[in-house]
């Protein structure tokens, strides 16, 4: 156990020793920002000591883990899953998201470097819809960790199912919500907003999907919201100055521009970015807001910089909670109020 802390420790070492490198393939691959790429990487670091530390040796491995990451975090959720499967004793085949393998390539070249045997991590990419289907099926496998759409993991729950006692770990997508009440202050609440909503292109699990405003303060965080969004730089993700680069592949940008379509012949613009010619070739989504009625107007998650904002009455907040617990979707919540009794309801 104290060796495989140590190789962890080790690669943690390698991973700030290349950073540089590591930050420009997330950007030249996963269309991630300079800035981006930094807390990707700091974050892959974090997971790397964070399992050693709690490396112990009453820890026994199952056997072989298939670990699934996904492109939007391709070194640190890669990483994180990984190290957790191995510190507990376990083989690994670690099978990266198709568009950013060679951000998971390196990776893995750098954790054979640190010291993890070559026998006890594998590297297999390839395309989801067959790897997926072979692995969760295989019997030799004795638990998957999948990072991922919540369609694809309950398509490997089923896979699973057929055999006993297979744990599946999975983190999946989520319409996650911010409540904002008329104590807030509009410019915090406005910061937080961009950048949870679009960072790396909106392109997180946890990504802020729908803001609910009390109406007293409505008018006031959205006329502040329209300047911050004009403000935003759109563009190559390499360039320091860009705050927002492409979504993921041409599959990504068409299913968003379906949706936007959709929203604006149903729903109330607020703002969308400007684009100026840089952005032309590429697989770039200007961020963009949309005022609807309710969260149930969304039937899926839609990945990408788009937020739908909702207008509340303060007497309305239990119907609003119950309405967000009860959509089916569920990752992270945001709280924006100085009334303590308003952040602590539940």
């Amino acid at each position: 156990m104290a060796e495989r802390a140590k190789c962890l420790e080790r690669v943690a070492d390698l991973f700030e020793e290349n950073m540089a490198e590591l930050i420009i393939l997330c950007s030249r691959e996963g269309g991630k920002t300079i800035l981006d790429g930094v807390r990707e990487v700091r974050e892959a670091v974090d997971f790397c000591r964070y399992y050693a530390q709690r490396a112990d040796s009453e820890l026994q491995g199952r056997g072989v883990f298939v670990c699934i990451s996904p492109w939007n975090f391709p070194l640190a959720i890669f990483t994180g899953q990984i190290t957790a499967a191995l510190v507990t004793g376990n083989c690994v085949i670690a099978k990266p998201a198709s568009p950013t393998p060679l951000v998971a390539c390196r990776a893995i070249e750098l954790m054979h470097q640190a010291g993890i045997p070559t026998k006890v991590l594998h590297f297999l990419p390839g395309r989801s819809a067959i790897l997926g289907k072979v692995l969760s099926s295989d019997p030799r496998i004795a638990g998957i960790a999948f990072t991922g759409s919540t369609e694809t993991a309950h398509i490997i729950n089923r896979f699973l199912a057929a055999r006993d006692c297979v744990p599946l770990i999975a983190e999946t997508g989520g319409q996650n919500a911010m409540l904002v009440d008329s104590s807030a202050l509009p410019q915090q609440v406005v910061n937080d907003v961009i950048q949870s909503a679009f960072n790396s292109a909106g392109q997180r699990c946890s990504a802020l999907r729908v803001l609910y405003l009390q109406q007293e303060i409505a008018p006031k965080v959205l006329e502040i919201l329209k300047g911050a969004m004009m403000e935003i730089q759109v563009g190559d993700p390499t360039q320091l100055a860009t705050d927002v680069g492409p979504v993921i592949n041409g599959k990504a940008k068409a299913a968003l521009e379906a949706h936007i379509s959709t929203l604006r012949s149903q729903a109330t613009l607020i703002c969308e970015t400007p684009l100026d010619e840089t952005t032309v070739h590429g697989h770039f989504v200007a961020p963009i807001a949309f005022e609807i009625n309710a969260i149930s107007e969304l039937t899926q998650e839609h990945f990408g910089p788009i937020l739908h904002v909702i207008r509340y009455a303060f007497h309305d907040l239990d119907k609003v909670i119950d309405s967000i617990n009860n959509y089916g979707y569920g990752l992270t919540l945001g709280v924006h109020s100085r009334d303590e009794s308003t952040a602590r309801k539940d």
